[in-house]
């Protein structure tokens, strides 16, 4: 992902169109005589536990061995919890032109269901710590623990709840690849457009069903990081300031106000910018912003300090549970 500053604004949304043009099929009356569900009690400790598991593969850049192994795990862990599941394997071109063998691992869940709602989150890893403060170590791929392996690892333990218990909306959950891959800041490279973010680009002039939609999408990135804060992130605030409200207003309800700041943050070029440009989905990106740092990320973004120290069981509590409320009260 890249930290985009709103003075930008102008300039910066390469997609941007109207998203509310298509509405759910289902009526209002419809939807009031379906019953409320019971929201699942989200087990931070399997979240942390798919985390780590991801993290122990080793850095997972495409074209390794060890990105490899932690896809078939990925898409394995989606078939054991019951999802009707996709690898979309790919060939795309990355900055350097060089080219990366992706798989975007799409997890269905109840896919006969035409009202759906998307989850989703990178899966790869950085292949450079080009903030690292060490120059010696920035050209070496990093762990990533908290930026992709904490999101896809709390996507997994809700992944294990939609199993048991169904939603009344579909949910699809796809883990997408090379988001990470972008021009290296501590490289003196010519500057290229759309570098970020190759997995969730390929996916949305290719969705793996055709004139695929959902209600709205939710991107987890950094959402495990002690006392990690969640500001309104500015593209989420254009593209679907409801469903943002609708988050941060059931973070405060469940007493998770602490992480969830009502303050807007930044505007950041990741996953949901190109979710929303090519299939105007409105969609929301949950993203740690630290206005402190010179990165306005965390202090570890991009460097070798990723690791399993920046992945705490309480933040991954305060999203996990957050969203599974979101999901189960849709009707």
């Amino acid at each position: 992902m890249k930290f985009q500053y709103p003075i930008l604004i102008a300039c910066a949304v390469l997609f941007a169109g109207t998203s509310c043009g298509r509405q759910s099929s289902a009526s209002t009356s419809a939807k009031a005589e379906k019953p409320l569900l019971s929201t699942p009690d989200f087990n931070a400790d399997s979240a942390y536990r798919y985390t780590e598991t991801q993290v122990a593969f080793g850095p997972r850049v495409p074209n390794t061995e060890a990105h490899a192994a932690c896809a078939n795990y990925l898409s394995g862990k989606l078939r054991e919890f019951g999802a009707d599941v996709i690898v979309q394997d790919a060939a795309v071109k990355a900055f350097d032109n060089s080219v990366l063998n992706i798989k975007n691992i799409i997890g269905q869940f109840q896919p006969e269901k035409n009202d759906r709602i998307l989850l989703f989150a990178h899966w790869d890893s950085r292949p450079f710590a080009d903030h690292d403060p060490d120059e010696t170590l920035r050209n070496m791929p990093i762990d990533g623990a908290n930026d992709g392996a904490g999101s896809v690892g709390a996507l997994l333990e809700i992944a294990r709840h939609l199993g048991e218990s169904p939603t009344h909306l579909g949910i699809d959950i796809i883990f997408f690849d090379a988001e990470d891959y972008g021009i290296p800041d501590h490289r003196q490279v010519r500057y290229k457009s759309d570098t970020w973010c190759l997995g969730s680009q390929y996916w949305g002039k290719n969705p793996h069903r055709r004139n695929y939609y959902a209600r709205y999408g939710i991107l987890f990135d950094m959402i495990g990081a002690p006392n990690a804060q969640f500001y309104r992130e500015l593209y989420s605030m254009e593209f679907a300031p409801d469903v943002v409200n609708k988050i941060w207003n059931t973070a405060a309800e469940l007493g998770y106000g602490q992480w969830f700041n009502p303050e807007r943050g930044g505007m950041i070029t990741d996953d949901h910018v190109y979710v929303q440009g090519h299939l105007k989905i409105p969609c929301v990106d949950i993203i740690q912003h630290d206005p402190t740092t010179a990165t306005n990320f965390g202090f570890y973004w991009h460097t070798h300090s990723d690791t399993m120290e920046n992945i705490d069981r309480n933040t991954l509590k305060a999203v996990g549970q957050t969203v599974l409320e979101v999901i189960y009260k849709e009707r």
